[in-house]
């Protein structure tokens, strides 16, 4: 997806320009997020969902004021280009993730914290792909290799890396988690892509939940082990 694809229309273009689609559901109701002002929140949740219903390409302005009965030349302050909505879009979207993983490691406690973000981890990118696209491949600013690291993905890390932290064991919790992410997401892609075996799916994301991330055995520990076999 071109994020210049998001919007051909400019705001004097006759009502024809843009035929509106003839089965849209009803405007989002989804609440703003905290300190969110409730237009743009309206706006966002709108464009959220039409983009998972038809994809980027079908998110123009025309359309999310049809939707949202918001003025079209509002729309063009509050988001004169179209990066613009797909970063307003992600860092929603990383929010709500980064509240999931929340929820989910505080009611697992440490010992169960690492699997259940795991799950919620995957089952928000499998459940929103388009959301997830416009959070990690369509806005390349919002990112920890930045400095300072914007605050959305920053968040959603700060979950990882508190989820991961008993596992670490003497190894840099930071970089453990950079790993456990870049194997979240890199399972994500290659298995929305279709690069990977099906019948295996259930047992990679196991693997990653409870394997690969095994707090390792003491020097002494494993020492003694194989002298004892």
């Amino acid at each position: 997806m071109t994020i210049a694809s998001i919007d051909r229309v400019s705001p004097t273009d006759g009502p024809d320009a843009e035929p509106a689609g003839s089965n849209e559901p009803a405007e989002s109701n989804e609440p703003a997020a905290p300190n969110e002002p409730a237009e743009p929140a309206r706006v966002v949740a709108a464009a959220r969902q039409l983009a998972e219903a038809e994809g980027w390409a079908a998110v123009t302005r025309r359309r999310l004021a049809e939707r949202t009965g918001i003025d079209i030349e509002t729309l063009y302050r509050r988001f004169p280009d179209p990066a613009a909505l797909v970063a307003a879009v992600a860092l929603r979207g990383f929010a709500d993730l980064a509240a999931a993983l929340a929820a989910a490691r505080e009611a697992a406690g440490d010992d169960g914290a690492w699997p259940a973000v795991v799950t919620t981890y995957l089952d928000f990118a499998y459940a929103n792909p388009e959301v997830y696209d416009a959070m990690l491949a369509h806005t390349p600013d919002l990112t920890l290799g930045r400095d300072p690291a914007p605050g959305a993905p920053r968040a959603a890390f700060a979950e990882l890396r508190a989820a991961l932290a008993p596992l670490a064991v003497g190894r840099d919790p930071d970089a453990l988690a950079e790993i456990g992410w870049a194997l979240l997401h890199g399972t994500v892609m290659l298995t929305r892509g279709g690069r990977l075996r099906p019948e295996t799916q259930e047992q990679r994301e196991e693997l990653i939940a409870a394997g690969l991330f095994a707090a390792p055995c003491p020097t002494g520990s494993r020492a003694g082990g194989h002298a004892a076999a």
